[in-house]
């Protein structure tokens, strides 16, 4: 008995070495999102903009707008206050709003909106890390109004698997701030 175990793993041993061992590549998700398409909304209220085709406008009271990507899970929540000699105030809730995620942030990084042709100025922050937002902005003329935006995703924020949407999304961001139009 002895031997016919001994006998039969050595034969197990040689039969299973018949094949080289192929390693395959580290797999990574790809994700690709169509050119955006953009066209001009008006919702009745004192700012208008050119939004994303694939994005859903699902308007509230006060012109408060969510914009929803339901493909990548994504909402764009865009907010509406009147300037009444409050843009100190404006200004400061919209930055502590940004840097309130220091804690999970890796970094932000600012980039400024000067569109005096227009009227707008604002700042376009990125937040790279695994904060629960990763775009937010704000736009005002600095006499009349004030728009502020934060993207937020429906799924728990892990910022390396999600970028190829965020990358998409800031675009988005990008475009609402360089088309928005004051009434």
């Amino acid at each position: 008995m002895k031997y016919f175990f001994a006998i039969f793993s050595v034969l197990l041993f040689l039969n299973s070495c018949g094949q080289d061992v192929t390693v395959k590549p580290k797999a990574m998700l790809h994700l690709q999102y169509p050119e955006p398409v953009y066209k001009s909304v008006d919702f009745g209220c004192p700012f208008s903009f050119e939004i994303n085709n694939l994005a859903k406008v699902n308007k509230k009271q006060n012109c408060w707008v969510n914009l929803e990507y339901s493909n990548m899970k994504a909402t764009l929540h865009i907010t509406y206050r009147e300037v009444n000699n409050n843009l100190d105030s404006l200004l400061f809730d919209a930055q502590k709003l940004t840097y309130d995620h220091t804690i999970k942030a890796s970094t932000i990084f600012e980039q400024p909106r000067v569109d005096s042709i227009n009227d707008v100025f604002g700042m376009l922050y990125m937040i790279n890390g695994n904060a629960a937002t990763s775009t937010q902005f704000y736009a005002t003329d600095s006499l009349k109004h004030f728009v502020t935006g934060s993207l937020y995703f429906r799924s728990k924020p892990n910022f390396d698997s999600i970028l190829p949407a965020i990358s998409y999304l800031r675009e988005d961001v990008r475009h609402i701030m360089e088309s928005i139009k004051w009434k």
